[in-house]
Protein backbone atom coordinates (compact mmCIF):
# COMPACT_ATOMS: atom_id res chain seq x y z
CA UNK A 1 0.00 0.00 0.00
CA UNK A 2 1.30 3.70 -0.77
CA UNK A 3 0.12 7.00 -0.31
CA UNK A 4 -1.68 9.30 -2.63
CA UNK A 5 1.36 11.47 -2.52
CA UNK A 6 4.00 8.97 -3.34
CA UNK A 7 2.66 8.42 -6.22
CA UNK A 8 1.24 11.93 -7.40
CA UNK A 9 4.33 14.08 -6.40
CA UNK A 10 6.45 11.67 -9.28
CA UNK A 11 4.03 12.00 -11.75
CA UNK A 12 4.10 15.58 -11.09
CA UNK A 13 7.52 15.90 -11.74
CA UNK A 14 7.45 13.99 -15.18
CA UNK A 15 4.64 17.14 -15.89
CA UNK A 16 1.10 15.29 -14.98
CA UNK A 17 -0.87 17.80 -13.21
CA UNK A 18 -4.12 17.83 -15.04
CA UNK A 19 -6.40 14.94 -13.71
CA UNK A 20 -10.52 14.24 -14.55
CA UNK A 21 -12.34 11.52 -13.57
CA UNK A 22 -15.47 9.93 -11.95
CA UNK A 23 -15.28 8.65 -8.28
CA UNK A 24 -14.52 4.55 -7.40
CA UNK A 25 -14.50 3.63 -3.98
CA UNK A 26 -10.97 1.85 -5.03
CA UNK A 27 -9.70 5.56 -6.04
CA UNK A 28 -11.00 7.68 -3.27
CA UNK A 29 -8.15 8.61 -1.21
CA UNK A 30 -6.12 9.34 -4.41
CA UNK A 31 -8.75 11.69 -5.67
CA UNK A 32 -9.08 12.98 -2.45
CA UNK A 33 -5.34 14.01 -2.48
CA UNK A 34 -5.83 15.51 -5.91
CA UNK A 35 -8.51 17.13 -5.37
CA UNK A 36 -6.50 18.61 -2.43
CA UNK A 37 -3.24 19.61 -3.55
CA UNK A 38 -1.95 22.55 -4.74
CA UNK A 39 -0.07 21.60 -7.65
CA UNK A 40 -2.81 19.82 -9.13
CA UNK A 41 -5.82 20.79 -11.23
CA UNK A 42 -8.58 18.54 -10.94
CA UNK A 43 -11.75 18.23 -12.87
CA UNK A 44 -14.79 16.24 -12.42
CA UNK A 45 -17.09 14.94 -14.53
CA UNK A 46 -19.96 13.98 -14.98
CA UNK A 47 -19.23 10.56 -17.14
CA UNK A 48 -15.96 8.89 -18.17
CA UNK A 49 -16.07 9.56 -21.07
CA UNK A 50 -16.69 12.74 -20.70
CA UNK A 51 -13.50 13.11 -18.91
CA UNK A 52 -11.78 11.29 -21.66
CA UNK A 53 -12.97 14.33 -24.00
CA UNK A 54 -12.05 17.18 -21.29
CA UNK A 55 -8.21 15.28 -20.96
CA UNK A 56 -7.87 15.77 -24.63
CA UNK A 57 -8.72 19.19 -24.35
CA UNK A 58 -5.75 20.24 -21.77
CA UNK A 59 -3.23 17.74 -23.81
CA UNK A 60 -4.42 20.07 -26.61
CA UNK A 61 -3.59 23.31 -24.49
CA UNK A 62 0.11 21.68 -23.50
CA UNK A 63 -0.97 19.39 -20.22
CA UNK A 64 -0.18 16.44 -19.08
CA UNK A 65 -3.23 14.41 -18.31
CA UNK A 66 -4.62 12.03 -15.98
CA UNK A 67 -8.04 9.76 -16.56
CA UNK A 68 -9.78 7.91 -13.86
CA UNK A 69 -12.34 5.96 -13.43
CA UNK A 70 -13.67 2.79 -12.12
CA UNK A 71 -13.37 -0.41 -14.51
CA UNK A 72 -16.95 -0.29 -14.95
CA UNK A 73 -16.78 3.21 -16.89
CA UNK A 74 -14.94 1.56 -19.42
CA UNK A 75 -17.79 1.06 -21.26
CA UNK A 76 -18.51 4.98 -21.21
CA UNK A 77 -14.86 5.68 -22.39
CA UNK A 78 -14.61 3.16 -25.71
CA UNK A 79 -16.19 5.48 -27.97
CA UNK A 80 -13.75 8.52 -27.10
CA UNK A 81 -10.74 6.65 -26.91
CA UNK A 82 -11.09 4.66 -30.08
CA UNK A 83 -12.54 7.32 -32.21
CA UNK A 84 -10.57 10.56 -30.84
CA UNK A 85 -7.18 9.24 -28.48
CA UNK A 86 -6.64 6.83 -31.17
CA UNK A 87 -7.03 8.71 -34.85
CA UNK A 88 -5.61 11.53 -33.28
CA UNK A 89 -2.99 10.26 -31.48
CA UNK A 90 -3.65 11.99 -27.91
CA UNK A 91 -2.12 10.56 -25.19
CA UNK A 92 -3.60 9.91 -21.41
CA UNK A 93 -2.46 8.23 -18.20
CA UNK A 94 -5.33 6.33 -17.42
CA UNK A 95 -5.97 5.19 -13.81
CA UNK A 96 -8.67 2.53 -13.83
CA UNK A 97 -10.01 0.66 -10.82
CA UNK A 98 -9.94 -3.63 -11.27
CA UNK A 99 -13.93 -3.91 -9.50
CA UNK A 100 -14.98 -7.74 -9.91
CA UNK A 101 -11.15 -9.16 -9.51
CA UNK A 102 -11.44 -12.63 -9.68
CA UNK A 103 -10.87 -14.33 -6.50
CA UNK A 104 -11.72 -11.19 -4.54
CA UNK A 105 -15.39 -10.81 -3.05
CA UNK A 106 -16.99 -7.86 -5.14
CA UNK A 107 -20.75 -6.42 -5.93
CA UNK A 108 -22.56 -8.58 -8.68
CA UNK A 109 -22.64 -5.93 -11.32
CA UNK A 110 -18.39 -6.07 -11.46
CA UNK A 111 -18.13 -9.75 -12.26
CA UNK A 112 -17.75 -9.54 -16.05
CA UNK A 113 -16.28 -6.06 -16.31
CA UNK A 114 -13.92 -7.70 -13.51
CA UNK A 115 -12.69 -10.50 -16.00
CA UNK A 116 -12.45 -8.90 -19.14
CA UNK A 117 -10.74 -5.07 -17.94
CA UNK A 118 -7.22 -5.91 -19.53
CA UNK A 119 -9.31 -7.83 -22.67
CA UNK A 120 -11.38 -4.41 -22.98
CA UNK A 121 -7.98 -2.58 -22.49
CA UNK A 122 -5.98 -4.61 -25.07
CA UNK A 123 -8.94 -4.14 -27.96
CA UNK A 124 -8.80 -0.49 -27.55
CA UNK A 125 -4.83 -1.07 -28.18
CA UNK A 126 -4.22 0.67 -24.80
CA UNK A 127 -1.10 -0.81 -23.47
CA UNK A 128 -1.46 -1.31 -19.37
CA UNK A 129 0.24 -2.69 -16.21
CA UNK A 130 -0.72 -3.14 -12.51
CA UNK A 131 -0.82 0.64 -10.36
CA UNK A 132 1.92 0.42 -7.64
CA UNK A 133 1.46 -1.08 -4.49
CA UNK A 134 4.98 -0.64 -3.12
CA UNK A 135 7.04 2.93 -2.89
CA UNK A 136 9.77 1.17 -4.37
CA UNK A 137 7.41 0.04 -7.59
CA UNK A 138 6.31 3.61 -8.03
CA UNK A 139 9.37 5.48 -10.01
CA UNK A 140 9.57 2.23 -12.45
CA UNK A 141 6.04 1.55 -13.29
CA UNK A 142 5.70 5.45 -14.14
CA UNK A 143 8.78 5.32 -16.21
CA UNK A 144 7.75 2.54 -18.05
CA UNK A 145 3.90 4.31 -18.96
CA UNK A 146 5.90 7.44 -19.82
CA UNK A 147 8.31 5.72 -22.40
CA UNK A 148 5.26 3.98 -23.97
CA UNK A 149 3.04 7.12 -24.40
CA UNK A 150 5.78 8.70 -25.54
CA UNK A 151 6.30 6.20 -28.60
CA UNK A 152 2.43 5.50 -28.67
CA UNK A 153 1.17 8.92 -28.37
CA UNK A 154 -1.65 6.55 -27.27
CA UNK A 155 -3.75 6.31 -23.37
CA UNK A 156 -1.24 3.81 -21.09
CA UNK A 157 -3.74 2.35 -18.30
CA UNK A 158 -3.03 1.24 -15.22
CA UNK A 159 -4.89 -1.19 -13.05
CA UNK A 160 -6.02 -0.28 -9.32
CA UNK A 161 -6.51 -3.05 -7.05
CA UNK A 162 -8.35 -2.86 -3.76
CA UNK A 163 -6.56 -1.04 -1.54
CA UNK A 164 -3.70 0.17 -3.05
CA UNK A 165 -3.79 3.47 -1.86
CA UNK A 166 -3.71 4.85 2.15
CA UNK A 167 -6.71 6.54 3.45
CA UNK A 168 -7.09 10.40 2.78
CA UNK A 169 -9.22 12.67 4.06
CA UNK A 170 -11.55 14.83 1.81
CA UNK A 171 -10.61 18.24 1.42
CA UNK A 172 -12.77 20.22 -1.06
CA UNK A 173 -14.29 23.26 -1.49
CA UNK A 174 -18.29 23.29 -1.81
CA UNK A 175 -19.31 25.37 -5.15
CA UNK A 176 -21.34 28.09 -4.14
CA UNK A 177 -24.41 28.31 -5.71
CA UNK A 178 -23.82 30.96 -8.64
CA UNK A 179 -26.22 33.71 -9.56
CA UNK A 180 -28.55 33.26 -12.33
CA UNK A 181 -26.95 34.24 -15.99
CA UNK A 182 -28.83 35.99 -18.81
CA UNK A 183 -31.32 34.61 -20.98
CA UNK A 184 -32.11 36.42 -24.10
CA UNK A 185 -34.44 35.05 -26.76
CA UNK A 186 -33.58 36.65 -30.07
CA UNK A 187 -35.78 34.61 -32.86
CA UNK A 188 -38.17 35.76 -35.45
CA UNK A 189 -40.42 32.99 -35.18
CA UNK A 190 -39.11 31.25 -38.62
CA UNK A 191 -36.31 29.83 -38.90
CA UNK A 192 -33.73 31.67 -41.73
CA UNK A 193 -30.55 30.55 -41.57
CA UNK A 194 -28.34 27.15 -41.99
CA UNK A 195 -25.24 25.53 -40.64
CA UNK A 196 -22.95 26.57 -43.52
CA UNK A 197 -24.26 30.70 -43.44
CA UNK A 198 -23.65 30.27 -39.64
CA UNK A 199 -20.49 28.60 -40.02
CA UNK A 200 -18.94 31.46 -42.46
CA UNK A 201 -20.75 33.99 -39.75
CA UNK A 202 -18.11 32.20 -36.79
CA UNK A 203 -15.52 32.52 -39.06
CA UNK A 204 -16.41 36.25 -40.37
CA UNK A 205 -16.73 37.54 -36.65
CA UNK A 206 -13.80 35.56 -34.75
CA UNK A 207 -10.29 36.60 -34.53
CA UNK A 208 -7.50 35.06 -35.57
CA UNK A 209 -6.43 33.94 -32.06
CA UNK A 210 -9.29 31.95 -31.72
CA UNK A 211 -9.28 28.39 -31.32
CA UNK A 212 -12.74 26.63 -32.96
CA UNK A 213 -13.93 22.95 -32.21
CA UNK A 214 -16.45 21.36 -34.47
CA UNK A 215 -18.14 18.21 -33.46
CA UNK A 216 -18.24 15.49 -35.96
CA UNK A 217 -20.25 14.74 -39.22
CA UNK A 218 -20.87 17.51 -41.42
CA UNK A 219 -20.13 20.72 -39.12
CA UNK A 220 -16.00 20.19 -39.32
CA UNK A 221 -16.98 18.84 -43.06
CA UNK A 222 -18.46 22.43 -44.07
CA UNK A 223 -16.15 24.34 -41.48
CA UNK A 224 -13.50 22.69 -43.10
CA UNK A 225 -14.77 23.40 -46.88
CA UNK A 226 -15.27 27.00 -45.76
CA UNK A 227 -11.50 27.79 -44.56
CA UNK A 228 -8.98 25.42 -43.21
CA UNK A 229 -7.10 27.15 -40.56
CA UNK A 230 -4.30 25.43 -37.73
CA UNK A 231 -6.95 26.98 -35.02
CA UNK A 232 -9.38 24.72 -36.52
CA UNK A 233 -9.96 21.16 -34.96
CA UNK A 234 -12.09 19.16 -36.67
CA UNK A 235 -13.60 16.38 -34.35
CA UNK A 236 -14.17 12.60 -37.09
CA UNK A 237 -15.09 10.90 -34.13
CA UNK A 238 -16.57 11.06 -30.51
CA UNK A 239 -19.67 12.17 -30.80
CA UNK A 240 -21.04 14.80 -27.99
CA UNK A 241 -17.26 14.87 -26.62
CA UNK A 242 -16.57 18.51 -28.90
CA UNK A 243 -17.87 20.81 -25.36
CA UNK A 244 -16.12 18.48 -23.18
CA UNK A 245 -13.12 18.80 -24.97
CA UNK A 246 -13.40 22.81 -25.28
CA UNK A 247 -14.03 22.89 -21.63
CA UNK A 248 -10.49 21.30 -21.09
CA UNK A 249 -8.75 23.45 -23.57
CA UNK A 250 -10.41 26.89 -22.03
CA UNK A 251 -9.40 26.15 -18.57
CA UNK A 252 -5.82 25.88 -19.85
CA UNK A 253 -5.80 28.63 -22.44
CA UNK A 254 -5.90 32.54 -22.30
CA UNK A 255 -7.27 32.19 -26.09
CA UNK A 256 -11.10 32.57 -26.70
CA UNK A 257 -12.55 29.46 -27.37
CA UNK A 258 -15.50 28.24 -29.43
CA UNK A 259 -17.29 24.83 -29.98
CA UNK A 260 -19.20 23.63 -32.28
CA UNK A 261 -21.69 21.29 -31.31
CA UNK A 262 -24.82 19.94 -32.67
CA UNK A 263 -28.24 19.29 -31.37
CA UNK A 264 -27.92 15.70 -31.47
CA UNK A 265 -24.70 15.29 -29.72
CA UNK A 266 -25.38 17.51 -27.69
CA UNK A 267 -27.76 15.60 -26.23
CA UNK A 268 -25.37 12.63 -26.27
CA UNK A 269 -23.75 14.35 -23.68
CA UNK A 270 -25.98 16.59 -21.45
CA UNK A 271 -24.26 16.77 -18.67
CA UNK A 272 -21.52 18.16 -20.36
CA UNK A 273 -23.16 21.75 -19.92
CA UNK A 274 -23.72 21.01 -16.23
CA UNK A 275 -19.72 20.67 -15.72
CA UNK A 276 -19.44 23.76 -17.96
CA UNK A 277 -21.30 25.74 -15.87
CA UNK A 278 -19.62 24.43 -12.47
CA UNK A 279 -16.10 25.51 -13.97
CA UNK A 280 -17.15 28.36 -16.08
CA UNK A 281 -14.56 29.35 -18.32
CA UNK A 282 -14.52 32.68 -18.92
CA UNK A 283 -13.46 32.34 -22.80
CA UNK A 284 -15.87 29.46 -23.88
CA UNK A 285 -18.67 30.35 -26.63
CA UNK A 286 -20.50 26.98 -26.96
CA UNK A 287 -22.73 27.35 -29.82
CA UNK A 288 -25.20 24.72 -31.07
CA UNK A 289 -26.41 24.45 -34.28
CA UNK A 290 -29.98 22.75 -33.82
CA UNK A 291 -31.63 21.68 -37.28
CA UNK A 292 -33.90 18.74 -35.36
CA UNK A 293 -32.46 16.25 -37.34
CA UNK A 294 -28.91 14.07 -37.51
CA UNK A 295 -28.17 15.24 -40.62
CA UNK A 296 -25.24 13.14 -41.57
CA UNK A 297 -26.72 10.07 -41.54
CA UNK A 298 -29.97 9.93 -43.21
CA UNK A 299 -32.03 13.18 -41.52
CA UNK A 300 -33.58 11.58 -38.62
CA UNK A 301 -35.29 13.38 -36.04
CA UNK A 302 -33.41 14.14 -32.88
CA UNK A 303 -35.54 15.63 -29.56
CA UNK A 304 -34.18 18.74 -29.98
CA UNK A 305 -37.57 20.18 -30.42
CA UNK A 306 -38.67 19.70 -26.54
CA UNK A 307 -35.56 21.04 -25.44
CA UNK A 308 -34.38 25.01 -25.09
CA UNK A 309 -30.84 24.02 -24.83
CA UNK A 310 -30.27 28.00 -23.66
CA UNK A 311 -32.61 27.24 -20.91
CA UNK A 312 -30.86 24.22 -20.13
CA UNK A 313 -27.39 25.97 -19.81
CA UNK A 314 -28.58 28.94 -17.44
CA UNK A 315 -29.73 25.99 -15.57
CA UNK A 316 -26.58 24.80 -15.35
CA UNK A 317 -24.49 27.69 -13.98
CA UNK A 318 -23.58 29.34 -18.09
CA UNK A 319 -23.29 33.21 -17.72
CA UNK A 320 -25.26 33.76 -20.57
CA UNK A 321 -27.71 32.36 -23.38
CA UNK A 322 -29.36 32.90 -25.89
CA UNK A 323 -31.80 31.31 -28.57
CA UNK A 324 -31.51 32.51 -32.20
CA UNK A 325 -32.92 31.31 -35.57
CA UNK A 326 -31.95 33.79 -38.28
CA UNK A 327 -28.41 35.35 -38.86
CA UNK A 328 -29.06 38.37 -37.58
CA UNK A 329 -30.04 37.24 -34.33
CA UNK A 330 -27.01 34.79 -34.64
CA UNK A 331 -24.93 37.87 -35.65
CA UNK A 332 -26.09 40.07 -32.19
CA UNK A 333 -25.58 37.12 -29.80
CA UNK A 334 -21.98 35.84 -31.18
CA UNK A 335 -20.98 39.47 -31.46
CA UNK A 336 -22.06 39.97 -27.45
CA UNK A 337 -20.43 36.39 -26.08
CA UNK A 338 -17.08 37.57 -27.40
CA UNK A 339 -16.74 40.47 -25.21
CA UNK A 340 -18.62 38.74 -22.36
CA UNK A 341 -16.80 37.45 -19.47
CA UNK A 342 -18.69 33.71 -20.19
CA UNK A 343 -19.52 30.67 -20.33
CA UNK A 344 -21.94 31.44 -23.28
CA UNK A 345 -24.00 28.75 -24.63
CA UNK A 346 -25.52 30.63 -28.36
CA UNK A 347 -28.88 27.80 -29.15
CA UNK A 348 -29.15 28.32 -33.10
CA UNK A 349 -31.74 26.97 -34.78
CA UNK A 350 -30.83 26.29 -37.83
CA UNK A 351 -32.68 24.05 -41.22
CA UNK A 352 -31.41 21.20 -42.32
CA UNK A 353 -29.36 19.99 -45.20
CA UNK A 354 -26.27 20.87 -46.18
CA UNK A 355 -23.97 21.84 -49.68
CA UNK A 356 -23.99 19.38 -52.64
CA UNK A 357 -20.74 17.88 -52.85
CA UNK A 358 -19.62 18.09 -49.50
CA UNK A 359 -16.15 17.17 -49.04
CA UNK A 360 -14.09 15.48 -45.93
CA UNK A 361 -11.21 17.37 -44.39
CA UNK A 362 -7.89 16.25 -46.22
CA UNK A 363 -5.52 16.60 -43.48
CA UNK A 364 -4.93 13.12 -41.27
CA UNK A 365 -6.24 13.66 -37.63
CA UNK A 366 -3.35 13.31 -36.15
CA UNK A 367 -1.71 16.06 -38.25
CA UNK A 368 -4.62 18.20 -37.44
CA UNK A 369 -4.22 17.97 -33.73
CA UNK A 370 -1.06 18.94 -33.60
CA UNK A 371 -1.11 21.62 -36.02
CA UNK A 372 -3.92 23.39 -33.56
CA UNK A 373 -1.63 22.22 -30.74
CA UNK A 374 1.42 24.32 -31.82
CA UNK A 375 -1.61 27.06 -32.65
CA UNK A 376 -2.60 26.93 -28.89
CA UNK A 377 0.86 27.12 -27.74
CA UNK A 378 1.53 30.55 -29.75
CA UNK A 379 2.33 33.91 -27.52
Amino acid sequence: MISADEFLIPAQKLGYDFYTGVPCSFLTPFINRAISSEKIDYVGAASEGEAIAIAAGAWLAGRKTVVMCQNSGLGNCVNPITSLNYPFRIPTLLITTWRGQPGVEDEPQHELMGQITQSVLELMRIRCTTFPRTPEEIIEILNAAELTIKQDSLPFSLIMKKGSVKSENLDQLISKVKPTGIYKNLQTGSIETNRYKTLEKVIELSSDKTAIIATTGKCGRELFTIADRPQHIYQVGSMGGASGMGLGLALNTDKSVVVLDGDGAALMKMGTLATIGANSPKNLIHVILDNGVHDSTGGQATVSPHINFAQVAIACGYRFANTTDSLKGFSEAFSKAIGNNGPTLIHAKINSGSIEGLGRPTLKPEDVARRFQAFIAQN
